[in-house]
């Protein structure tokens, strides 16, 4: 497993982050990533030390940032005692290894500081599995690293040292996790696919939020809901994806899942691994981006969040926008600029209530191709067939005639598909 951030008598670690800038590239664009690679360590529960910002012409193979500059670091580490040093980028197996023994000190790159948060923040069995997954595959090309102290057994026929068999035992038990891991996940998946299904037989309006970590996706459900989620200041606050129940102003259910937050440089096979939560997105009937219009990097999460769509499917399903935080002067002049932007967008508070009236007629609005209107002369006799509609249709008028009930209801195509032989009308009207 990758290193936690804690240490053997739980004292708190103290970190140094260093960053690289190679030629060509924006500076102020390596400084936001470190801010946010900050704002990782502290989520983590590590006091930040000091920062490096490295500026190079390329990458070097051996030590990602040179001998002379590993060097210099190393003196500051010692003069500063830190316990730890994270990159913004990973690193490779070789590069990792070199820059320890260089630095005599613990080293991490960004990916192994997100799935400790990561580790930390699962509480389900589903979000376990897919950190455990991700990180059993983060650490398959690494385990030479591990064995490092076995590097005397030399190999060869006949001369095959301990060392050398401990790792690829060490490899094949991984191996078999991964696979063991990714059943278990599929099966997830099945489960999930089937859930989706029992939704839509009923007519449920399907809706996820998605959103940069922190953007306030928790709250706003929470906001919409009426429901409790855990929400705090800080990067992945929340990990495993919740769904509530919602009733928008015309009495139409739906409901609303919050899903994983994203960030900058989201390493390509954690999303792999977070395939069964993302699903949620791919086969919402609409996707609620919520924004931190608060924020200074505002544009740059908005492309961070769509690059991500894009990677799993997302991008072109129907969105809403949310800018949130215009309880915040600065974040309400930038949504009421950037709201100009997107056709359907709306500004809110999701911590203060503002204008989420707004964003329900918002809502509604988006999801109401989702209905056809009928009339209906059911025989008392379809009893399960009125239970259903009672369950999962808006009856906008009912009445009862003798051993029949007149209904005019507003109902999904599937159920409308159930309706047909009782409706009154030639054709449905597509209305709301």
């Amino acid at each position: 497993m990758p290193e936690l951030l804690e240490t053997q008598n739980n004292e708190t670690e103290t970190v140094l982050l260093i960053g690289v800038v190679l030629r060509g590239e924006e500076e102020w664009k390596v400084k936001d990533t470190m801010d946010e690679l900050a704002q990782l360590a502290e989520s983590a529960g590590a006091v930040v030390a000091g920062r490096f910002l490295v500026r190079q012409q390329k990458i070097k193979a051996g030590h990602y940032i040179g001998t002379g500059k590993a060097e210099e670091i190393s003196d500051w580490i010692k003069e500063n005692r830190v316990s730890m040093v994270v990159f913004d980028d990973d690193l490779t197996p070789a590069q990792g290894r070199n820059l320890q023994n260089v630095f005599e000190t613990r080293v991490l790159d960004r990916t192994q500081l997100i799935l400790d948060i990561f580790a930390q923040r699962a509480q389900t069995k589903e979000g376990c599995l897919q950190v455990e997954l991700a990180q059993h595959q983060y650490l398959l090309p690494r385990l030479r690293n591990m064995w490092t102290h076995l590097e005397r057994q030399k190999g060869g026929i006949g001369l095959r040292g301990p060392g050398e068999t401990q790792l690829e035992m060490d490899r094949r038990r991984l191996q078999d996790l991964v696979r063991t891991l990714k059943r278990d996940l599929e099966l997830v998946r099945t489960r999930r696919t089937e859930q989706r299904r029992g939704r839509r037989r009923h007519g449920w309006a399907l809706v996820s939020i998605v959103g940069y970590t922190n953007a306030g996706k928790s709250t706003l459900l929470n906001r919409l809901s009426g429901a409790d989620i855990y929400t705090e200041n800080q990067l992945f606050a929340t990990l495993d994806p919740t769904t509530r129940q919602v009733e928008l102003p015309n009495h139409e259910p739906m409901l609303m899942t919050d899903t994983v937050g994203f960030i900058q440089k989201l390493p390509h096979h954690l999303v792999d691994s977070f395939k069964a939560t993302l699903e949620e997105v791919v086969e919402a009937d609409l996707l609620v981006h919520v924004i931190d219009a608060s924020h200074p990097q505002v544009e740059t999460q908005i492309e961070a969040v769509h690059k991500v769509l894009d990677e799993i499917g997302g991008l072109e399903k129907p969105m809403l926008y949310v800018f949130n935080k215009i309880d915040d002067e600065k974040g309400r002049n930038a949504a009421k600029r950037l709201a100009r932007q997107f056709q359907k967008s709306v500004c809110v508070s999701a911590q203060t209530g503002e204008n989420i009236d707004a964003l329900f007629d918002e809502l509604a609005d988006c999801l109401k191709g989702r209905k056809v209107e009928l009339k209906l002369s059911v025989p008392l006799s379809e009893g399960k067939l009125l239970s259903v509609l009672q369950k999962n249709a808006s009856i906008l008028e009912q009445e009862y005639e003798g051993d029949r009930a007149d209904l005019l209801v507003r109902v999904s195509p599937q159920l409308a598909a159930q309706c047909r032989p009782f409706s009154t009308e030639e054709e449905p009207e597509n209305e709301w």
